[in-house]
């Protein structure tokens, strides 16, 4: 998918840097992945920290210390760096030079509001409007409800001119609390977005890698994202019915979340290709879905699935559709959102082979990602939250 027109590019100095750290001491492992990424440049326009909710992420941003710089960032369900796929680390990525241009904004009590929290972070785009090229990335809290309704007020205020991509924040599954970061505060339930100005091209490409399971169903009673009947069944007991769900799953909500992790709902699309929407829990009691966003009634619906083969193939699919608008150039960095879902799919093994295609089609630039709760990619038309996708955006 193709997020903005290639044009010539401007001799004005731009960089890309990434830093990883290991360290279980906060404000550590803050500094040192923030060297590493900065690594001695001069003009850095904007920090993006992706670290797992496990730190203190008040003392890693003490140790980031931005100063002036620009910052946003969340905590994740896994991180994603040049050394491949983690837990309990910290990975940042700085962008640098005249040729970016900036501007960050955050919307507090997101929940409550979602779509008015994203128009409000949408009005920093306005201040990198001389660019020839601009991407409003946004970070949400995955469990605030229907994250549809955030992109739909970003895209109310941007409109069809500048692409949208993203991710919502994890918790490492525990499914209790998100954060998201933006300048020195840590924030909950919020949206955090950077507009993001560019003399080169961007690109993003979004692809998910599941397959229909079995024949459709009909929702005949959802609300929001809760999905309470299918086929005038309770929709708990369908969806554990004809997956043939563990016995674990029927009863424990862990056990439950683990294996709803690999087995989405698609819904059926005008265009052909199904929305995946990602079943974060179960209600066992009114026998009811959680969903991370909206499942409309009366739609039709199909149970999914996929193994390493289908999922690594949208890897390069993904990657391959945020590279074209580069025209051939290698991008100076990559920012990838895959879902926490894939993960589960790919296990070790996958994702060293998911890092390696993803380095092979880039050329080795520096990745800086994370593993998420639900996926933003806009590039046409006013949908654009997914679920359980690989979500890349290049920066030319």
């Amino acid at each position: 998918m193709t997020a903005n027109a290639p044009a010539r590019p401007s001799r004005r100095p731009r960089w890309v840097g990434v830093g990883q750290s290991a360290d279980t001491g906060s404000r550590r492992a803050g500094a040192e992945a923030t060297a590493a990424a900065v690594d001695g440049r001069e003009d850095t326009r904007l920090l993006v920290v992706f670290a797992s909710a496990a730190h203190d992420l008040e003392e890693l941003l003490a140790g980031v210390d931005p100063g002036e710089v620009p910052l946003i960032g969340c905590s994740t369900a896994g991180e994603i760096g040049m050394g491949g796929a983690a837990d309990a680390s910290v990975v940042i990525m700085a962008l640098g030079g005249e040729g970016f241009a900036v501007s960050t904004s955050a919307a507090t009590g997101a929940s409550a509001r979602l779509r008015e929290a994203g128009a409000e972070v949408a009005g920093c785009a306005e201040d990198v409007a001389g660019r020839p090229h601009r991407a409003l990335l946004l970070l949400t809290d995955g469990l605030a409800g229907d994250q549809q309704d955030i992109v739909r007020g970003a895209y109310d205020v941007v409109g069809s001119a500048i692409p949208l991509v993203g991710g919502c924040a994890g918790d490492d599954l525990a499914m209790t609390a998100t954060y998201q970061l933006h300048g020195r505060e840590v924030l909950r339930d919020a949206v955090v977005a950077a507009a993001i100005g560019s003399d080169a091209p961007l690109g993003i490409g979004v692809h998910h890698g599941w397959r229909r399971v079995g024949e459709p169903v009909l929702v005949t009673h959802s609300a929001d994202n809760h999905v309470l009947a299918l086929d005038d069944v309770p929709a708990l007991d369908v969806y554990l019915d004809r997956l043939d769900a563990p016995e674990a799953a029927r009863t424990d909500p862990a056990a439950f979340t683990r294996f709803a992790l690999t087995h989405p709902l698609g819904l059926a699309r005008r265009s052909g290709e199904d929305h995946v929407r990602f079943v974060g829990g179960a209600d066992f009691e009114r026998r009811s879905l959680a969903c991370i966003a909206e499942v409309p009634q009366g739609g039709i619906a199909w149970f999914m699935e996929g193994d390493a083969a289908s999922v690594l193939h949208a890897t390069e699919a993904a990657c391959g559709d945020a590279l074209d608008p580069l025209g051939g150039d290698a991008p100076l960095g990559l920012l990838a959102f895959d879902c926490i879902a894939r993960r589960g799919v790919l296990g070790s093994e996958g994702l060293a082979q998911e890092m390696d295609r993803i380095g092979r089609a880039s050329g080795g630039v520096p990745v800086a990602g994370f593993y998420t709760y639900g996926e933003i990619a806009r590039t046409r038309g006013v949908s654009g939250f997914h679920n359980q996708t690989l979500v890349v955006l290049s920066l030319g």
